[in-house]
């Protein structure tokens, strides 16, 4: 099986071979779908051990994230007739030799390079872009017309970026709890998470940069995202004539509380007026000229999301995020879709896939903008070359993003982890990157029923990961032998087929000992072993030599055993759908 998958990997050996401006598919165009879809969830020993990973994406929506009833996929795999067959063949790759090809001390220098900048600070990618070589430059013009690279990671005590004479580049980091699963470093990948909104939200209505005024419309967005309240830093209401914490009086706020009434609307005038949110200062202006938009559960136009994927770093026992990129993925929020607009768009598709249930999914864009998700917001990246040196992906490379930030239930406008961001009660309120703070001491996020929601995944999940391929996870958490525990499995697999995701007692699949220090520490799961993390480093790196990551880039040391090749349209997973809402 290596060398068949070798033998097709030929044409990626070389990174000049990769056509960076193309937009013919080589694979597979249904890659938007992704590489966990394809796991086997039924047990082949025993069938009433059901494995549910699904629940995590395809989860109850929250408006106005229309997916109608997305949790229905966990059912069964509902695709679309070409992408039956699994296009990630990278998963049935054995990586053993190439794993022992590399020593230690060889992986471990390349990942503590940096990548992103070089000798004299200054950003790589930057001075390429600013330089465009012919072959990046999609539409000939000698521009790019994309994301150029501006992040300094240089953050000060309350998560701001800053440049070099000390100014601000209006990203900020901030600490969350990563997605369940394969966003967890153990299965493979560091990462972080900036955001940034458009400069009218740093100003005062004098259009002068006021700190104050952007950390404030930051926690705005953070109510309206999360459509819940937040705490802040005492806030002078009248000082910016909004009343933030809807009492009714402007005085001292310590709370942006979120209470949402529907504005007036001026049919003659065309005009949305009596906003009960506003953001503060030139915003606020230009919200009541209705010249931008606010609603509970989207971000303004222009806000933009960073996201860097690097290795793991290793320093004696202890690992934690490289300073390696494997990728730096960007987005940005381009046009504005109401409720009305995004519901329409949630009916279109379940039209379409009722009507032409085997049409594949279109994305426009390229290489240089990005691809349009069709709900206001364009996604690019980048990603490294056979050298380790970032480069644009193609349209077929980026294809691999798209499913997940367009029709699932588990986003809240199109994003996954501002809603998970950290409150006032972590460190910096939450307002922090990684290289400030480790997972150690993060309590596991306690969901409505008493149960962590890292404890649920794994109880639901029967492992750490999708592909059930974690070892070190399952020796470190489930009890040895729980599979010949077949009066537990009855009665486990009859409660969830009636009460999907019911909190029981699990003191016989997963161990009592290692739950209790999840419960109060994730790095306790997040963070893999130095061992492991120097073999998922290596194997990576032999993705990026072949530059076959349209053929998968999920992190695999041995062949994946629990992914389907193939799946019969429409097979049942097994699973009774537990509605998960995030």
């Amino acid at each position: 099986m290596k060398k068949s998958l070798i033998l097709l990997n030929l044409l990626f050996i070389n990174s000049f071979a990769v056509d960076i401006i193309s937009k013919e598919i080589i694979n597979s165009d249904n890659s938007y779908v992704s590489s966990q879809c394809y796991t086997k969830t039924i047990d082949e020993d025993n069938p009433k051990i059901i494995s549910n990973p699904c629940f995590t994406c395809h989860s109850l929506n929250k408006e106005p994230n229309f997916t109608y009833e997305d949790y229905d996929v966990q059912e069964s795999y509902d695709f679309p007739l070409p992408a039956t067959k699994n296009p990630f063949t990278n998963l049935f790759v054995d990586r053993s030799e190439d794993i022992a090809k590399i020593s230690d001390d060889e992986i471990l220098k390349y990942v503590k390079t940096d990548n992103y900048k070089d000798e004299n600070g200054e950003i790589i990618l930057a001075k390429k872009l600013k330089n465009l070589d012919k072959s990046w430059d999609y539409n000939k013009n000698g521009i790019w017309d994309g994301y150029i690279p501006d992040c300094e990671y240089s953050f000060d005590n309350e998560g701001f970026d800053r440049t070099k004479d000390g100014g601000y580049t209006g990203w900020r980091a901030f600490g969350y709890y990563p997605f369940l699963g394969t966003f967890w470093p153990t299965n493979g990948n560091t990462d972080d998470v900036l955001i940034r909104l458009p400069e009218i939200f740093t100003q005062d209505e004098n259009a002068k940069f006021d700190l104050e005024i952007y950390k404030i419309n930051l926690l705005i967005v953070e109510s309206l995202i999360k459509q819940e309240s937040v705490k802040t830093f005492d806030i002078d209401e009248s000082k910016y004539g909004v009343d933030l914490n809807q009492n009714g009086k402007f005085d001292i706020a310590n709370e942006i509380v979120f209470k949402w009434n529907k504005p007036d609307y001026d049919l003659m005038n065309e005009k949305l007026s009596n906003f009960s949110m506003s953001y503060v200062g030139l915003a606020k202006n230009l919200l009541i000229e209705n010249e931008v938009n606010i609603a509970p559960g989207l971000y303004p136009v222009g806000t933009e999301f960073l996201h860097s994927v690097r290795y793991i770093d290793v320093n004696g026992d202890k690992t934690g995020m490289a300073k390696r990129m494997k990728e730096l993925r960007y987005g940005v929020k381009s046009y504005w879709q109401s409720y009305g607009d995004l519901s329409d768009t949630g009916a279109a598709v379940v039209k379409e896939k009722s009507d032409f249930p085997d049409r594949i999914d279109q994305y426009i864009g390229n290489v240089e903008v990005g691809l349009n998700n069709d709900r206001g917001w364009f996604f690019q990246a980048f990603i490294e070359d056979k050298d380790g040196e970032l480069r644009p992906q193609n349209y077929e490379e980026t294809l691999f993003c798209m499913g997940c930030h367009s029709n699932i239930g588990a986003t809240a406008d199109s994003t996954f982890v501002f809603q998970r961001k950290f409150g006032d009660d972590e460190f910096q309120n939450g307002w922090f990157h990684w290289s400030q703070k480790d997972f150690s001491g993060i309590k596991d996020m306690v969901l409505e029923d008493g149960e962590g929601e890292y404890a649920k995944y794994l109880a639901l999940n029967n492992a750490g990961d999708e592909f059930r391929s974690n070892t070190e996870i399952v020796e470190k958490f489930f009890v040895e032998g729980w599979k010949n525990n077949h009066e537990m499995i009855e009665k486990e697999y009859a409660l969830n087929q009636k009460t999907p995701g019911l909190k029981m007692d699990r003191s016989w699949k997963l161990k009592a000992d290692a739950m209790e220090i999840l419960k109060n520490d994730i790095s306790y799961l997040l963070m893999p072993s130095a061992k492991r993390a120097i073999k998922l480093n290596k194997a990576y790196k032999a993705v990026v030599d072949e530059q076959s990551y349209i053929f998968g880039r999920d992190v695999n040391i041995k062949p994946s055993k629990n992914v389907h090749k193939e799946v019969e349209q429409g097979e049942s997973t097994g699973i009774k759908a537990f509605l998960y809402e995030y």
